[in-house]
């Protein structure tokens, strides 16, 4: 009798179901793409916006009641220009469930393509350091948190900002804002190298400081560099004031206009504001919420549901 090879016995059905189980276990949940979402939720060249400070761990309930804050403000002062653009889509939120999620996306799709007025951007870093000192150490701890709204048209960031920092300073009580402390606004942006420092600076300043029209005007400039170390202070204070151009003068306390310069890892942005910035406690709403105001009113009520140095 001939010797017959072995043959070898084939994995059993069940057996190979279980491996594909165990496999799988660790597999991370599946999650719709979104267009244009990885875009829009950082910042980038060409953007404006609205930088504002809060307090440590308070990020996402400032966020909440900022984007109702803004909301509000946007329809008591754009009407029916800002109905169509005040919702926000969230992606931050996955149910579990792919097939919702495939009908979700494909509402998405079809519905006009719309962007919200108001869009935060999420960002990982502090802006703002105390330091205590004791006869044996030094102890430094985080006191602020810092979050970024980009906005589109018609909202002008530095008129829009102005005008919730002057009602708040008239009295107007803005419910929750609990966190919220100051608000600084940004009319242009750059990427953070010396190419887009004079560039931004080239197409914000110039309405404001060239032409016949604006000459013999004081100013001051502001720098705030988080999470970026290629800029000094100096420098770019010297680069500012060069795009500002001759006919002007420098004056840190009677300024006509005050220039920011917000400079936050790759991105540098930039705006200017009046003379009443100080005067309007650099825009701090915690602050200005704290004066002994007469004849207080109610803030426009929320549409759709709400300082670093």
């Amino acid at each position: 009798m001939a010797d017959t090879a072995p043959t070898k016995r084939k994995a059993e059905s069940d057996a190979r179901g279980d491996g594909d189980a165990k496999r799988s276990k660790g597999r991370k949940k599946w999650e719709m793409p979104r267009r244009g979402i990885a875009e829009a939720r950082q910042i980038n060249p060409g953007d404006v916006g609205i930088w504002a400070t809060c307090a440590m761990k308070k990020e996402a309930p400032t966020v909440a009641d900022l984007r109702d804050l803004f909301q509000g403000y946007a329809m008591k002062l754009y009407g029916e220009q800002a109905a169509n653009g005040t919702a926000e889509d969230d992606d931050s939120n996955f149910s579990g469930d792919i097939e919702a999620e495939i009908n979700k996306e494909l509402a998405y799709i079809r519905k006009p393509a719309v962007k919200p007025l108001f869009t935060s951007v999420k960002l990982d870093t502090q802006c703002c350091k105390r330091t205590t000192q004791s006869s044996s150490a030094v102890s430094v701890s985080l006191t602020k948190a810092v979050v970024f709204f980009k906005t589109r048209a018609p909202v002008e960031p530095v008129s829009f900002v102005h005008k919730i920092c002057q009602d708040t300073a008239d009295g107007v009580q803005h419910k929750n804002c609990r966190f919220v402390k100051r608000l600084t606004p940004i009319t242009g942006i750059e990427k953070a190298n010396q190419k887009g420092l004079e560039s931004v600076a080239e197409k914000v300043l110039a309405p404001y400081f060239h032409g016949e029209e604006n000459t013999g005007k004081k100013f001051a400039i502001r720098p705030t560099i988080r999470n970026n170390k290629d800029f000094k202070r100096d420098d770019v204070i010297k680069t500012v004031a060069a795009a500002v151009g001759p006919g002007h003068k420098v004056d840190l306390h009677g300024y006509d206009l005050l220039i920011f310069v917000e400079i936050y890892k790759n991105v540098i942005g930039m705006s200017v504001v009046g003379p009443d910035f100080d005067k309007l406690k650099r825009y701090n709403i915690e602050e200005l919420r704290q004066g002994p105001f007469e004849n207080a009113t109610e803030a426009p009520a929320p549409v759709a549901s709400t300082e670093s140095a």
